[in-house]
């Protein structure tokens, strides 16, 4: 299932797929496909990506991501 909440925070920051891969040092593709929700990332990964569009990583490993949580 696409992560919805991880696309809406990274059009925020007004990059690209390959732009947040750039700056989480991980492949374009690999990114694109835990938007998609294909794969889960690493906590190491998860943090990387975090910084770069500025959420809680903790976000991914949230049971069920809340709109409101989302927004905190």
């Amino acid at each position: 299932m696409v992560r919805n909440w991880l696309v809406e925070f990274r059009h925020q920051q007004g990059v690209t797929h390959q732009e947040v891969a750039d700056k989480a040092n991980i492949k374009r593709a690999y990114y694109t496909q835990i938007e998609l929700g294909l794969r889960n990332p690493s906590p190491k990964v998860a943090k990387r990506i975090a910084l770069t569009l500025d959420f809680d990583w903790e976000l991914f490993f949230a049971e069920k991501c809340s709109e409101k949580r989302q927004k905190e």
